[in-house]
């Protein structure tokens, strides 16, 4: 494979039949620079600006990995952290790593990235930035689920659970929400933006209130359980989760690769993309199952982790200067997003909190300038 790089070039200034005044649609415009991959007759281009943003998120994701895994109330040099990560350094330092945070690190990075292929996937595909999994209520099934759970009487919230029937519970809620949410919203042959989301408000809240009822009626230790997995927490996690949830990317991420294509399409309208050869009907379908799965996934391995699928691709397109979201950009701002508040959960607090209270808290005040910007724009601000 070949990589050749273009740089920046201006646009021309007019197009045939505006005179050469510069009122063409790019007239004017500078033309992004574009990084182009070739292998033999197949090939690809990426924008520059996309490539950078994913390296400084990689970057900012690695950097929260190892200071997680140096900080706590035992403190380790960086040195002594990424020595152990590749088989050195001291043996105090390789089993602190190893043995009791390293399994906590990758969770963290691998829900993150999780929710925000499933975040990009659900604002992307629906159009419109507040279709996320906490919105639509993909969140409060897996809640409701992990609740059924435990009123059967099911254990298995912490880390010694493979298959314990709350993270069971929590999938199967997710999944079997996004399921109807879908199909309630779907209306003569296509989904509206605006239909899903108002459908997915609607069965978030009924679901909250069916958790909020259920907690009532289970003994007080089942409900302490349930409430500290309901806020989204890492604790205890062992490479259990880990496996579960490298495994369930490994599953769930090449469908994604494949959809890309009709990913970039959809997000400029149906009309645009039936034009183009896309089958938008199948493409949304497709997408918005591997979306909620996973989601459902996240969930079930670390609790309601709130506003991360939200926040990160609106980030994400921020970064990469896109009129689209980028998906995979969008996956990486995720990874530092959680990892980045599970360190400050640990670490930022007289005692250690869930790090969903720490994403509540930095989300909240996002969705508030984030509605408050869009009511701006509507009004011509």
């Amino acid at each position: 494979m070949t990589a050749t790089a273009s740089p920046a070039k201006r646009a021309p200034e007019g197009t045939a039949g505006d005179g050469g005044k510069g009122r063409g649609r790019r007239g004017g415009r500078r033309v992004p620079a574009t990084v182009r991959f070739a292998a033999g007759p197949v090939g690809f281009a990426l924008r520059l600006r996309v490539l950078l943003a994913c390296a400084v998120l990689l970057a900012l994701a690695f950097v929260a990995l190892v200071a997680s895994l140096a900080m706590g109330d035992y403190e380790l040099p960086w040195s002594d952290v990424v020595a152990a990560l590749f088989g050195g350094g001291p043996d105090d330092a390789e089993l602190i790593v190893h043995e009791l945070r390293l399994p906590r690190a990758l969770v963290a990075v691998m829900v993150g990235f999780a929710l925000g292929l499933a975040g990009a996937v659900f604002q992307a595909v629906t159009r419109n930035p507040l279709a996320g999994p906490d919105i639509v209520g993909i969140t409060a099934g897996a809640g409701a689920g992990a609740v059924i759970a435990i009123l059967a009487g099911g254990v298995g919230t912490g880390a010694s659970a493979t298959y314990g029937p709350v993270p069971l519970g929590a999938l199967v809620g997710a999944i079997g929400t996004g399921l109807l949410v879908y199909f309630l919203a779907f209306r003569q042959g296509t989904i509206t933006g605006y239909g899903f989301v108002l459908v997915g408000i609607a069965a978030n809240g009924m679901l909250v209130a069916f958790t909020r009822w259920a907690l009532a009626r289970v003994d007080i230790d089942a409900a302490t359980r349930a409430t500290a997995w309901l806020t989204g927490s890492l604790e205890n996690r062992d490479y259990t989760q880990v496996r579960w949830m490298a495994i369930g990317l490994v599953v769930l991420v090449p469908p994604l690769v494949l959809l890309v294509r009709p990913y970039r399409m959809l997000q400029f309208g149906d009309d645009i993309a039936t034009g183009l050869g896309v089958p938008t009907r199948a493409a949304r379908t497709g997408m918005l199952l591997v979306g909620t799965c996973l989601a459902a996934l996240a969930t079930a391995c670390a609790g309601p982790v709130v506003f991360v699928a939200l926040a990160a691709p609106q980030v994400a397109r921020g970064l990469a200067g896109t009129a689209e979201i980028p998906l995979f950009t969008a996956g990486f701002a995720g990874a530092v997003i959680v990892g980045g508040s599970d360190l400050l959960a640990r670490t930022a607090f007289p005692e250690t909190v869930p790090v969903g209270i720490v994403t509540g808290l930095i989300g909240a005040p996002y969705l508030l300038w984030f509605l408050g910007r869009a009511n701006k724009v509507g009004r011509g601000g």
